[in-house]
Parts: C-alpha cells; sequence; structure tokens
C-alpha cells in the first residue's frame, strides 16, 4: 500500500493533488482545520474511488498535527508522500508590505509556515529514511523566489521555508527520500490581481507527482505561466 498525508488539504490544489496521487492507487491522508470541509473532500473523493480519511489538525499546534500524522500512518500502514500546502485565512493573515512590517507580523507566518512543515517532517521522516525511501514536498508562492512588496511578510516565511526546504534536499541526498520545494507563480483558480496569471489545480498537481517519479533529483521546480 502506498499513501499521501497532504496537509492544509482544501477544495483547491489540495484536492487536485489528491486526485492525482489516488488515481494512481494511493490511499489519501486529509489534514487542516475544519473537520466539515475535510468530510466533503473524502466525500468527494470516495465518490471516485479514492480511499481517503480525514485527520483535522491545525498547524499552529504542533503537537496535534503530529498526533494527526501518526493516526494516518497508522490507519494506512506508513506515509509514503508528505505534501505540506496551508493557507493562511483572511482572518488569522495580515498582509504586510516590507515597511510596514514588524516582527509580530513575520512570527505569525514563521509559525504557519516554516515550523509547521518542521513539525510535520519530523513526524513523517524516521519511518521513511528507517525504509529508505519517501518524498517531501513543501508548497509555496514564487514569492519565496522574486518577492513582491504587498505580502512582504508572508514572502519572508516562504523563503525560509523554501531554503529549508532547499537544504534538507541536499542533507538526505542518497538516503532515497526526497525532499523537494514547489513555487507557484500563477493564482489557482482565478485570479485575484488583474492581468496575474491563472491555471486550474488540475493543472499544477502534476507537477507533484513528477517530483515523487521521475525527478526526484529536483530540489525545486516552478509551475508559471
Amino acid at each position: 500500500m502506498t499513501s499521501i498525508a497532504i496537509v492544509g488539504a482544501g477544495p483547491q490544489l489540495g484536492l487536485a493533488i489528491a486526485r492525482t496521487f489516488g488515481s494512481q492507487g494511493f490511499d489519501v491522508a486529509l489534514i487542516s482545520r475544519n473537520r466539515t470541509k475535510l468530510d466533503d473532500l473524502v466525500g468527494t473523493l470516495t465518490a471516485e474511488g479514492i480511499t481517503a480519511a480525514a485527520f483535522p489538525a491545525d498547524v499552529l499546534d504542533r503537537d496535534a498535527l503530529t498526533q494527526a500524522l501518526k493516526d494516518a500512518a497508522a490507519q494506512f500502514g506508513g506515509i509514503d508522500v508528505l505534501e505540506y500546502s496551508p493557507v493562511g485565512t483572511m482572518g488569522s493573515t495580515v498582509l504586510t508590505t516590507p515597511i510596514e512590517t514588524e516582527p509580530g507580523h513575520v512570527q505569525h507566518e514563521i509559525e504557519f509556515q516554516l515550523y509547521g512543515a518542521m513539525a510535520a517532517t519530523k513526524a513523517v521522516l524516521p519511518a521513511m529514511r528507517e525504509v529508505g525511501a519517501g518524498t517531501l514536498l513543501y508548497t509555496t508562492g514564487a514569492g519565496s523566489i522574486d518577492p513582491v512588496p504587498q505580502v512582504g511578510n508572508v514572502n519572508v516565511a516562504a523563503a525560509a521555508l523554501r531554503n529549508w526546504a532547499l537544504n534538507l534536499h541536499r542533507e538526505l541526498d542518497g538516503t532515497g527520500v526526497q525532499a523537494a520545494h514547489v513555487g507557484i507563480d500563477v493564482s489557482i483558480g482565478m485570479s485575484v490581481v488583474p492581468g496575474f496569471p491563472t491555471a486550474q489545480p488540475e493543472e499544477i498537481s502534476p507537477v507533484y507527482w513528477d517530483l515523487h517519479t521521475t525527478k526526484r533529483d529536483r530540489a525545486e521546480l516552478v509551475f508559471s505561466r
């Protein structure tokens, strides 16, 4: 059996990644804060013949996140792929330019993006290293590479996650475990900025499958138009 855990699972990219891996026979563990929304996703995937289960947890609660991943591993016999892509809500995420940014604006994003990814990784990596196989995928917007002032504080944290993921890729070289960063340089579904390119989630999700299968030497892939 093979399985993928999607942290930050939602109805767009998370669902598309679940379908991409699920269509290849993967069991799917869906992790996010909202149990009702997760159950809806599980219902959708189940109707399509994909085995999926919900494991509610907030990435800011690192103990709960760790337990959710342990529960998923117990149910599915292990986690073969971890995909980390939580997205903050407008109620919890304050966007600031570099000049406006205070340390607290960055701290929240660091907790959300970097520290959550670290906790998720520590929950699944030991088992991957024991068997000498596994894939760790971390998603950010392309502002982690080419920042824009309007989301300065988010870009700082995303860049930290990207840096850590690329460094992790180097450390795991030769172990059989792949770590990679995915930078998304489009709006998903619909554009929130006039003139900014868009892509549908099902156009992006094959990137994750490629990194797991045929591009395991790559530390990073950027999806752009």
